[in-house]
């Protein structure tokens, strides 16, 4: 029963459970949803997952932070103080910036990327037409499009560089368990 209070035990359930569901979200839920539901389900969808995801995304590492195990074996650990110490600075630097791309996402551009596509359906009313129908499109409906591509790309960028990090982080972990 040691395990349920060795710190290095939630560590590695945090690391495993930020990567998968990291990596199912952005290479195949979203794609798979997006092939498969139509357009307006597909949004809801989205608009009600992405607040949980970045959330995980941004809570996940902070977790990682406060059970980062000592630099002499995996089951020990100082609550984030060892993380610290000059020679962790790769696992302090890819554990903060794990948090702050999900925090980035979850506070500011998935909140506006959801406002945007608030005004973009309001805009459908008002012209009788969806935003990706053919044809000329108004220059308020235009604005609303490349607003939400300019923050769909944000928010794309920003979340690979938190996967990217947190693929990095794995080889740092990796190394300790030798």
């Amino acid at each position: 029963m040691s395990s349920l209070t060795n710190p290095a035990a939630y560590h590695i359930l945090s690391y495993g459970t930020l990567l998968g569901t990291s990596i199912f979200n952005t290479f195949f839920n979203g794609i798979i949803s997006y092939q498969v539901l139509p357009r307006p389900q597909f949004s809801q969808l989205q608009q009600k997952l992405f607040p949980y995801y970045f959330c995980m995304q941004t809570l996940l590492p902070l977790t990682l932070a406060l059970t980062y195990p000592d630099s002499s074996s995996l089951p020990t650990t100082t609550l984030g103080t060892t993380l610290l110490h000059p020679t962790h600075r790769p696992s302090l630097i890819s554990i903060a910036t794990m948090a702050v791309c999900g925090a980035i996402n979850w506070a500011f551009v998935g909140p506006a990327t959801t406002a945007v596509m608030r005004r973009r359906k309001r805009q459908e009313t008002v012209e009788g037409k969806k935003y990706w129908d053919k044809g000329v499109k108004s220059g308020e409906m235009e604005g609303l499009n490349r607003e939400f591509t300019v923050l769909h790309s944000v928010s794309s960028a920003v979340n690979l560089v938190g996967i990217g990090c947190t693929i990095w982080y794995g080889f740092i972990l990796g190394e300790k368990m030798r």
